[in-house]
């Protein structure tokens, strides 16, 4: 069964930092395109930061650019998103996804993925 499972949430300072995982089974993300994406209420989705499996550029989004960092561990099956700096505007529901067939921009621009996980909640909060 192929399955993202995401974990790492939870409810942090402003100014505080998480790292959220996304961890793969049923399929290796060496060759697949993952990306972080999240939804605030009320709010569209947003492509947060997108990474190649197999050669590891990256995506930001400008929102995140300098605070986020994309990381994979291939022998882990698994990608992070270190998050630093954290506002209160980053508060929102935070899904990780891998597709085979695009490219990192193109996943991250038009949020389309095979797979998704079933998110994990940020509460950037004093």
């Amino acid at each position: 069964q192929l399955q993202l499972v995401e974990s790492g949430g939870g409810l942090v300072q402003p100014g505080g930092s998480l790292r959220l995982s996304c961890a793969a089974s049923g399929f290796t993300l060496d060759y697949d395109i993952i990306g972080w994406f999240r939804q605030a209420p009320g709010k569209e989705r947003e492509g947060v930061s997108c990474i190649d499996g197999s050669d590891g550029s990256t995506y930001y989004a400008d929102s995140v650019k300098g605070r986020f960092t994309i990381s994979r561990d291939n022998a882990k099956n698994t990608v992070y998103l270190q998050m630093n700096s954290l506002t209160p505007e980053d508060t929102a529901v935070y899904y990780c996804a891998a597709d085979s067939i695009t490219t990192v921009k193109a996943m991250c621009v038009t949020l389309r993925a095979r797979y998704w996980g079933q998110g994990t909640q940020v509460t950037v909060s004093s």
